[in-house]
């Protein structure tokens, strides 16, 4: 008996192009996020910004860069919408208005600074295809640089945003950590967010936790040329938390972890009774059809294929990947004895949630 095929809706030849359309404007932006990182990592936007209409050549000696691979590289920012081009002089100049989302001046409005991301995923694309044939996962050791961009992402926003945005979602905090608290940072990464608060509030005592040695290590020395001494490093498992704390961070970081729910059960043994447990993540939903139409949806989901959920798994853990949204998340803390839960965004923000939480 032969098994009848699935009936298919008659296609829609107005419909067809359209997508086909939309695949070619992803491979082309997809390119062009590639070559966006490029220019952001040698500095190319930054040193357009500072000139007038200008030659590949004049752009090339002003950067310290080849002139060869700057021009093509202009050409493709061309193109691509970024840089205009004057044909008759043969000059290329960064529109202010392009500069205020691709520069370092920007701050945390530096779109380039994310796109280094899109070639650390295509470095380890070949081990996510083995995973989805085979399962496992992607090992942590497999992305030598994420600390690195994840210390300069969180550096742009910490700079401006940590102690005069941030810290303030919690009634008091800023007039507590004034006085003296003992504060830990869980999963510090390389220390930047201890290193600003331990430098706005003296009175305070920072630790900042992880499991990576070389990030903990690179977080010592930033502290030792900032010369504080109220803050310290600790190479540790987060779910073996020593010592007890009046405030708890974790700055994007349970979503990635093989063991969250034994992570926040160790947070919430750690604080003091009354102690805040601040944790910031992603402002995404559990719920697939909720996601629809985020501004940042499709980054989410690939950076989660791509890092957060494969290097969980690699380690036989949740792999909770996108999972992990406001639902699931306040589950969880409420299931690690963790009361007064309140969800906080901060303006301008489309990528970022953030927990205030109080122990039991």
């Amino acid at each position: 008996m032969s098994v009848p095929q699935a009936q298919q809706a008659p296609l829609d030849s107005a419909k067809q192009e359209a997508f086909a359309a939309e695949v070619v404007d992803v491979l082309n932006k997809s390119v062009l996020g590639l070559l966006t990182s490029v220019g952001h990592q040698c500095g190319l936007f930054d040193t357009m910004a500072g000139l007038p209409p200008s030659s590949s050549a004049e752009i090339a000696k002003a950067a310290g860069l080849d002139e060869r691979y700057v021009r093509e590289w202009l050409g493709g920012m061309v193109v691509g919408g970024f840089i205009t081009y004057e044909p008759e002089g043969e000059t290329y100049f960064l529109p202010p208005e392009h500069a205020a989302s691709l520069t370092t001046a920007a701050g945390p409005d530096n779109m380039a600074g994310m796109t280094p991301y899109l070639g650390l995923m295509g470095e380890v694309e070949q081990q996510v295809v083995r995973c989805f044939r085979n399962g496992g996962g992607v090992p942590y050791s497999a992305y030598p640089r994420f600390q690195a961009l994840q210390a300069e992402e969180t550096a742009r926003v910490y700079d401006l945003a940590l102690v005069d945005t941030i810290v303030p979602l919690v009634p008091g905090l800023a007039e507590r950590l004034g006085e003296g608290m003992d504060v830990l940072d869980v999963g510090t990464g390389q220390g930047h967010a201890p290193l600003v608060l331990a430098k706005a509030f003296p009175a305070s005592r920072f630790r900042g936790l992880d499991q990576s040695e070389a990030g903990v290590e690179a977080a010592r020395a930033a502290a030792a040329r900032a010369g504080l001494h109220n803050v310290q490093y600790t190479v540790a498992d987060s779910t073996e938390i020593s010592g007890e704390y009046d405030l708890v961070t974790a700055f994007d970081v349970v979503h990635d972890l093989a063991r969250p729910a034994e992570t926040l059960a160790a947070i919430a043994r750690a604080l003091r009774k009354g102690g805040t447990f601040l944790m910031g993540d992603i402002a995404a939903s559990s719920r697939l059809e909720e996601n629809i139409g985020h501004p940042f949806g499709p980054a989410l989901y690939g950076f989660s294929v791509f890092y957060c959920m494969t290097t969980s798994l690699s380690t036989g853990g949740a792999g909770l990947g996108t999972v992990w949204g406001r639902e699931t998340a306040l589950r969880m803390l409420e299931e690690a004895g963790f009361g007064n839960i309140d969800v906080k965004s901060i303006e301008g923000d489309p990528i970022n949630v953030y927990y205030v939480a109080t122990k039991r």
